[in-house]
């Protein structure tokens, strides 16, 4: 039976936790306080840990010491629950919390789903007692909880940032490429990274993002976190500013050439600004404003002719690493294989489990279902890929439908700044420039007549007067490049959803080669 006990957090306060049945030579969890500030740790000894921390001059101040356990505890579960309990105080940003990012280990042992589902009634049980406001539910589809540098780490996350922060330490490398694909944490260590190294007192260190929606995201989660600041976050136009010790740069990808492009000024300038030359890239601006620098990389999620290519990259002569676990969709890396292979045109079997993958036939009964998931889960909403112009945007007070497919007609996002967590998002459809970097519980993909597919050679092709990205098409002359892109898109799109995935495919014979390879499922 769970129990919380609570404990004047005071010398006589020691005395009492002595007397205490789980006081002494048991696992515990313990939460100190004092209304605003918290601290989360485990021990077996209660009485000497809460001494250590009563002659700790940060914690000296707080007031409540609240002991967790149960006759069932053991130390594997009470490690578990603190981790949990950090990464959620932390989401629901009632308390600042004291705790240091020290790398939260996820790991398995001897019943953890019994101990994952007491943990459930834990909060419950805070809540009561005004320790924690939000629902469980809520905090899991926060930014602040997705992009924590609290999160717990998986084992190859926590090898390469060990090995990533005594290399930058010890200065080995003027260039570390931590190469992962979609789902493997890319985003979270590069927070975590950013936080440890502010911790150790490397002051001018920044994190690079290229796209404005999710630089915009991280610079909100940056501001709740303590120690880290919301300026630390920066566009690759602003490594100019001053001299960095360290820039980490997620989504490298999409970092910029001067190809299709908006702003030629603005990008010429800053080249001239640091001394380049016209031709050079936004990777360029970053390798010259910083002594050591991280990037965070997926040759796969490429879907524009101005999009940096890999082999630029590997002309900085980095040390690499590669993060293979993925963590975001359930299901694993059988379903990312699968869409992979998939979307090549190669040939294979469905074989991930826990899964839910759908095609559908009516636009119409997929939309209403990602809908009825947003009700009961949130962030459950349409994706597509640019196979339709954005018109409504020209007239926004009485605007016409960007997407029509037979008497269904569906909008753009309407943001594009954190366009997921905005009020009519569940309205509205994504674009891969809104939702790239990002992830939703269940994905509704709708994969346009830009893309088809050639029965008699059996293979898939494109339709390049159907495709709209200006930007993403102007120039590009070969059709193979261009179909690199859109396969690229769709490869991302199809890879947002944690629980789950629909899709709608426009053309006949591409929905039936989709649902082809889902018979043996």
């Amino acid at each position: 039976m769970l129990e919380i006990k609570t404990f004047s957090f005071n010398r006589d306060g020691v005395k009492n936790i002595n007397d205490y049945k789980f006081g002494e030579d048991w696992p515990v969890v313990y939460i100190i306080e004092n209304g605003k500030e918290l601290y989360v740790g485990e021990t077996t000894r209660a009485p000497k840990r809460t001494r250590d921390h009563l002659n700790n001059t940060a914690r000296a101040h707080l007031k409540n010491i609240h002991i967790i356990t149960d006759e069932e505890s053991n130390m594997s579960a009470t490690k578990d629950i603190e981790s949990s309990l950090i990464e959620y105080f932390i989401g629901d940003n009632k308390f600042t919390l004291q705790n240091k990012s020290r790398g939260l280990e996820n790991h398995n042992y001897f019943n953890r789903e019994m101990y994952q589902g007491k943990f459930d009634n834990l909060w419950k049980e805070l809540q009561k007692r005004g320790l924690v406001e939000k629902e469980l539910l809520e905090i899991r589809n926060s930014n602040l909880f997705k992009y924590s540098p609290y999160k717990t780490l998986t084992d190859d996350q926590l090898i390469f940032a060990e090995e990533l922060l005594n290399n930058i330490k010890n200065k080995k490398s003027h260039t570390y490429l931590v190469n992962g694909g979609p789902g493997t944490g890319k985003t979270i260590l590069a927070t975590y990274l950013i936080k440890q190294l502010v911790e150790k007192g490397i002051d001018k260190v920044a994190l690079v993002i290229a796209m404005t929606p999710l630089r915009e995201t991280l610079k909100k989660v940056f501001r709740d976190i303590p120690g880290l600041k919301s300026s630390m976050v920066i566009g690759p136009n602003e490594v100019t500013n001053k001299g960095y010790d360290v820039l980490i740069v997620d989504e490298a990808h999409r970092l910029r050439r001067r190809v299709n492009i908006v702003n030629y000024q603005t990008f010429d300038e800053t080249n001239k600004k640091l001394g380049l030359s016209k031709e050079s890239t936004e990777l360029d601006w970053v390798l010259a404003s910083a002594k050591q620098i991280i990037l965070f990389f997926d040759k796969k999620q490429t879907v524009r002719p101005s999009d940096i290519r890999s082999k630029q990259i590997l002309a900085t002569k980095p040390m690499q690493y590669e993060l293979k676990t993925q963590i975001r969709v359930k299901g694993g890396d059988k379903y990312l294989n699968f869409i992979d292979n998939l979307m090549e045109g190669n040939k294979i079997e469905a074989e991930f489990a826990e899964y839910d993958f759908r095609i559908y036939d009516d636009i119409k009964k997929m939309t209403n279902d990602i809908k009825n998931k947003h009700k009961d889960h949130g962030l459950s909403l349409l994706v597509a890929g640019f196979a339709w112009k954005w018109v409504s945007r020209h007239n926004p007070s009485n605007p016409d439908p960007d997407i029509v497919i037979g008497d269904t007609k569906l909008f753009w996002n309407s943001k594009l700044k954190d366009w997921p967590n905005s009020p009519n998002a569940k309205n509205e459809v994504g674009c891969i420039h809104t939702i790239q970097g990002y992830d939703l519980n269940y994905a509704g993909v709708i994969i346009g007549p830009e893309i088809s597919y050639d029965t008699e050679n059996q293979k898939i092709t494109i339709k390049r007067e159907n495709y709209f990205d200006t930007n993403g098409c102007r120039g590009v002359k070969d059709d193979e490049e261009l179909k690199r892109y859109i396969i690229n898109i769709y490869k991302t799109l199809l890879t947002r959803g944690i629980e789950g995935t629909y899709v709608y495919v426009c053309d006949k014979n591409l929905r039936n080669y989709f649902k082809q390879a889902l018979k043996n499922k």
